[in-house]
C-alpha cells in the first residue's frame, strides 16, 4: 500500500508502472497504466472512494471515508437538486427525494454484530447505494508498454482512493497483508494391500510380487516416502502398518496449499506456489538388480476426498471416477478431509493400459489431517519409528515365505524349494534307497 500527497490539478496522472527484477542487470519495464486523479475526484458518481456494502466503525472493514454516509447523502441530494434528506427523531426512517426509507428495509436479511455503527448511517449507506455511486471494488488495469503501445502487457488488480486534506485525515487504510498459511501435517498409515497385479515369477515358477507403497504430496516431491517390503507375495496381498508424515503450509480462507521453492538451482529466490491439497499414492514391485516396477496409484483430493470402502470386495475401480470428453461422469461420493478429520478403508489403485483403466490393486489406509497444536498433542513418528504412538504400529503379520531368497539361503530351502518340491524330493529319496536296495541285493546273490 502506497500513499503519497499531491496537488489537483497540477499533479494529477498517477503512473503506475511494473518492472521486471534482475540482479546484475538494469530493470526491465513490463508495462505501466496512468489513472487521471482530477477526473476521479470530480466525478459525480463518487469514484474518489468507493461505497462499502456495510457501515463499520470496526474491525476489518472500518468506514475510510472521510465524511459519513449521512453527509455524503446530503451531498448528493444537493447535487442532484433534491431537499435535504429528512430523518426521524429515532434515527430509524429518512425521507430522500420525495420517498420514506427504514432501518428494516436495511438491514433486511443482514447479519448484525458489535462492529455497525449507528442505524441513521446504515440507512443512508443503503440509500447512498441506490443512487449509482462507484460501489467498492478491486479494479483490473491493463498494463502497456511505449515499445508496442497497443498490445496488453498483462492485468495489475488494485484500487486508488482519492481523499482531500482539507476535510481531515481518512480513516484506517484497509489491511492487504497477505494470509499468513498455517502448518497442517496429513497422516497416512499404509495397513495393508490387496488384489495387486503379480508382475514376476520367482525361481520356482510362481507369479508373485515384491511389494511396496510409496507417497507424497504434489507440490513436496522432495518428501516423498515409501514402506518397507513385503516379499514374495503370491496372492496380492501385502501388510505394512507404516505411518507416512507429510507436514504442508495451507491455507483455509484459500483451500490451496503454499509450497515455496527455487524454480532453478540457479534463482536467488524462491518462487510461492498454490496448489491443491492432493495425495498421490503409488503400488510398486520391489527389483533387487534391475529398475522397481510401477504397478498403479491413486490420486486423492483432501477437499474431495473419495470415500473408501469398508471391505475389500466392496472395493473397485468405479469409486474413482473416469474423465469422459462429454462431460457424463458419475459423480463419486467424497468427503473433505478437513472437515471429517479421520477416513479409514480401502481405496483402488489403477493403471492405464491400451486406453482404458485396469484394477492394479487396493490399498487399506487412514487419513488424518492435524494441525500443528493437535500434532503436539498427539505425536507420531514415521514408518514405525518413534514416537510409534496415536495409534501405535505393531511389526505386520506376514507369511513365513515373506523374504529375500537371496539373503537367506536355509529359508529358501525350507519355505519355499522344501514347500513346492517336497513330495518330490521324497519320490527321489525313495527311489534312491530302492535302487540302492536292489543294487545291494545284486550284488550279494551268487
Amino acid at each position: 500500500m502506497y500513499e503519497l500527497s499531491c496537488f489537483l490539478p497540477q499533479e494529477k496522472d498517477l503512473k503506475i508502472s511494473v518492472y521486471d527484477y534482475d540482479t546484475l542487470t538494469r530493470d526491465e519495464k513490463v508495462g505501466e497504466t496512468i489513472i487521471d486523479l482530477e477526473n476521479r475526484f470530480l466525478s459525480r458518481y463518487g469514484s474518489h472512494c468507493g461505497i462499502p456494502q456495510q457501515y463499520w466503525i470496526s474491525g476489518v472493514n472500518t468506514w475510510r471515508d472521510q465524511l459519513k454516509p449521512t453527509q455524503l447523502l446530503q451531498n448528493v441530494a444537493r447535487f442532484k437538486g433534491y431537499a435535504p434528506p429528512v430523518l426521524s427523531d429515532n434515527g430509524r426512517n429518512i425521507n430522500y427525494g420525495g420517498r420514506d426509507y427504514t432501518l428494516e428495509e436495511a438491514d433486511a436479511n443482514k447479519i448484525l454484530h458489535q462492529h455497525l455503527g449507528p442505524g441513521e448511517e446504515r440507512l443512508a449507506l443503503h440509500i447512498l447505494r441506490t443512487q449509482g455511486l462507484v460501489p467498492e471494488h478491486v479494479e483490473t488495469r491493463t498494463l502497456y508498454s511505449t515499445f508496442q503501445p497497443n498490445i496488453s502487457q498483462g492485468k495489475l488488480q488494485m484500487w486508488v482512493d482519492v481523499f482531500p486534506k482539507s476535510l481531515g485525515p481518512p480513516g484506517p487504510p484497509f489491511n492487504i497483508t497477505p494470509r499468513k498459511a498455517k502448518k497442517y501435517i496429513l497422516r497416512v498409515i499404509v495397513w495393508n494391500t490387496k488384489d495387486v497385479l503379480l508382475d514376476e515369477k520367482s525361481i520356482t515358477g510362481e507369479e508373485m510380487s515384491d511389494i511396496y507403497v510409496k507417497g507424497w504430496m504434489p507440490g513436496n516431491e522432495e518428501n516423498k516416502q515409501k514402506t518397507d517390503v513385503h516379499y514374495r507375495s503370491l496372492d496380492g496381498e501385502g501388510n505394512f502398518n507404516w505411518r507416512f508424515v507429510f507436514p504442508f503450509d495451507y491455507l483455509p480462507a484459500e483451500q490451496l496449499c503454499v509450497v515455496s521453492k527455487k524454480e532453478h538451482f540457479w534463482s536467488l529466490d524462491k518462487t510461492e506456489f498454490r496448489i491443491p491439497p492432493k495425495l498421490i499414492i503409488q503400488i510398486w514391485d520391489n527389483d533387487k538388480f534391475s529398475l522397481d516396477d510401477y504397478l498403479g496409484f491413486v490420486e486423492l483430493d483432501l477437499h474431495k476426498t473419495i470415500i473408501p470402502a469398508k471391505v475389500p470386495e466392496k472395493c473397485n475401480i468405479d469409486m474413482i471416477p473416469e474423465y469422459k470428453a462429454d462431460g457424463s461422469q458419475k459423480a463419486p461420493r467424497t468427503a473433505s478431509l478437513f472437515e471429517q478429520k479421520s477416513m479409514k478403508g480401502w481405496w483402488p489403485c489403477y493403471v492405464e493400459k491400451d486406453g482404458s483403466r485396469i484394477l492394479a490393486g487396493k490399498v487399506e489406509m487412514t487419513l488424518e489431517v492435524v494441525n500443528e497444536k493437535e500434532a503436539e498433542e498427539r505425536p507420531a513418528g514415521k514408518g514405525r519409528d518413534e514416537p510409534n504412538m496415536n495409534p501405535k504400529l505393531d511389526l505386520p503379520n506376514r507369511p513365513d515365505t515373506s523374504f529375500l531368497w537371496f539373503t537367506n539361503p536355509c529359508k529358501t530351502m525350507k519355505f519355499i524349494v522344501w514347500r513346492r518340491f517336497k513330495w518330490l524330493f521324497i519320490g527321489i529319496i525313495i527311489l534312491l534307497i530302492l535302487l540302492l536296495f536292489a543294487a545291494v541285493l545284486l550284488y550279494s546273490l551268487p
